[in-house]
């Protein structure tokens, strides 16, 4: 299949200055990493289909899924298989009645056969994955499914039961689930779908407050993973080899969601923290690293700074961890590479709209503390300020825009939010304020929406994270903003208070 680079035209080359990648003629920001050839955006074309093609022939002999706490394990020949089973049954099976485009809810911590249903889903007739939280209440659950139009629900028995009454739902931990794995079928090839997918089409739906505080549903193509995965396969030295990586992140995140698919795609063996697993808090997230030798892992802020606080493990097989989702303090950030020299802190930014937009990659990257990498290929950004909409050029601050083809198409039957997220020239509103450096280095400065005004003066809450942070009895902090009409009525925050209870989150964290 002919591939194609985006963005497609390089008309404004001259332009684009080479250290920073601000481009004068268009006022954006270019990537300054070599552009990743995707296939064209009209091509008929499923992300399982591209993530199958990018296997190795033979398939590769390592386990493609491996549970942290036992050490049960897929291996790739049985992936595809038990794939191509679930998914000739969820075609076939007259209950479900799964048609393209159908919404398919998944309401289950992580397991080996999650990734397996993702896979399924996609492949099978065109449907949609929607993961969500399994530990959200039944309310919260019977919100979500409306806004996502969901026709059939995949659930386990302790969590099937917050789900609205009526909707038909498979039970992953059920003999009937268990039987569309195993249909005993010839196992050397995947069938391709009856029907035409497009990388248009919706691939997923996750969740997301977005620039406001109430959750949408963020319709994310087809497109948008083929995108990320085939960003992550062109950094592979040698596509094939065997590659531990610990999915720290849940499997219905964003993050570990876009994992999940990508490890399989990139034939890694994806070390999975299962419920067991998951119980040990950082500690367990760190024995199952060392125990399974992995060489990557996703981590959030909290888990690093308990790795540079605390942690004594020598990690010796570990090279990267992957570390977004909230910022990381710099002081957290020195400590780690201090405790681990040899491990490449990759510190990213990304959001279940826009994709993966930046990343550190290589050890000369990973020494700019305080960013967040570099735009990340085949992505475009324009920092704007964020009153008038005047692009900005480098060093300035402002609202962060993102444009390339990991980008959201839109949130699900919300015109009024689609509106406000995106701009007249299809630019994504992050809602971030940020500013690019003179070496091309993005530094998130904080949540536009979150800005506390204080007599003329814009403080942003991250900051006080950060030092509160920076304190040795603090695992964790949150800064929001309080009205003014809050504090006549007597419901301000005070600091001791926020100090007391993060304290006590402290004590039942390492306890």
């Amino acid at each position: 299949m002919a591939t194609v680079a985006t963005p497609a035209n390089n008309a404004d080359a001259a332009a684009i200055d080479p250290r920073s990648g601000y481009c004068a003629s268009t006022r954006s920001f270019r990537s300054l990493r070599p552009p990743v050839p995707l296939p064209p955006p009209d091509a008929p074309l499923s992300f399982p289909s591209f993530a199958l093609s990018l296997l190795p022939s033979p398939l590769p002999a390592h386990p493609a899924l491996l549970d942290a706490a036992t050490g049960a394990s897929v291996s790739f020949p049985a992936f595809l298989a038990q794939t191509r089973s679930l998914a000739r049954a969820l075609r076939a099976d007259a209950g479900l009645g799964l048609r393209r485009g159908d919404v398919a809810f998944v309401l289950a911590p992580a397991r080996l056969d999650v990734p397996v249903l993702y896979f399924a889903l996609l492949l099978s007739v065109g449907a949609v994955a929607s993961p969500a939280n399994p530990a959200l209440t039944a309310g919260e659950v019977a919100r979500l499914v409306s806004i996502s139009g969901a026709s059939v629900a995949f659930a386990v028995s302790s969590n099937a039961a917050n789900l609205p009454a009526g909707l038909r739902t498979v039970l992953l931990d059920s003999d009937h689930f268990r039987s569309f794995l195993h249909d005993h079928h010839d196992e050397e090839a995947l069938e391709e779908p009856p029907v035409v997918v497009r990388q248009s089409d919706t691939a997923a739906i996750q969740y997301s407050s977005g620039t406001t505080g109430r959750v949408k549903a963020a319709a994310l193509p087809h497109r948008s993973f083929v995108a990320m995965t085939a960003g992550a396969h062109a950094q592979l030295a040698t596509p094939g080899r065997e590659e531990r990586v610990l999915i720290g992140a849940p499997m219905f995140h964003s993050l570990g969601f876009c994992f999940t698919l990508r490890g399989v795609a990139l034939g890694q063996t994806l070390v999975v923290m299962t419920d067991a697993a998951a119980r040990g808090g950082v500690e367990g997230v760190v024995a199952a690293a060392e125990r399974w030798g992995v060489v990557e892992m996703t981590a959030a802020p909290p888990v690093v700074v308990g790795m540079a606080k605390r942690e004594r493990r020598e990690m010796k097989s570990l090279q990267r961890v992957i570390c977004g989702g909230a910022p990381l303090h710099d002081e957290a950030a020195r400590r780690f590479r201090q405790r681990f020299p040899h491990v490449e802190l990759r510190v990213g930014y990304g959001s279940t709209e826009g994709g993966g937009i930046s990343l550190m990659i290589g050890r000369e990257e990973c020494n700019r503390i305080g960013s967040v990498g570099r735009i990340s290929e085949n992505v475009e950004v324009k920092i704007v300020d964020h009153v008038t909409g005047k692009p900005l050029s480098v060093g300035q601050k402002g609202e962060l825009l993102v444009r390339g083809p990991a980008v959201m198409s839109g949130y699900v039957g919300d015109d009024e939010a689609n509106a406000t997220a995106f701009d007249s020239e299809g630019w994504l509103k992050t809602g971030d304020l940020c500013y690019i450096d003179q070496d091309g280095f993005l530094f998130i400065v904080d949540r536009l929406k979150e800005l506390i005004k204080y007599k003329g003066y814009q403080v942003p809450p991250a900051e006080l994270e950060l030092i509160l942070q920076s304190l040795p009895e603090v695992v964790d902090a949150a800064v929001m903003p309080v009205s003014s009409e809050m504090k006549k009525q007597g419901k301000n925050i005070r600091l001791i208070n926020v100090m007391t209870l993060l304290l006590m989150v402290q004590n039942m964290f390492w306890n």
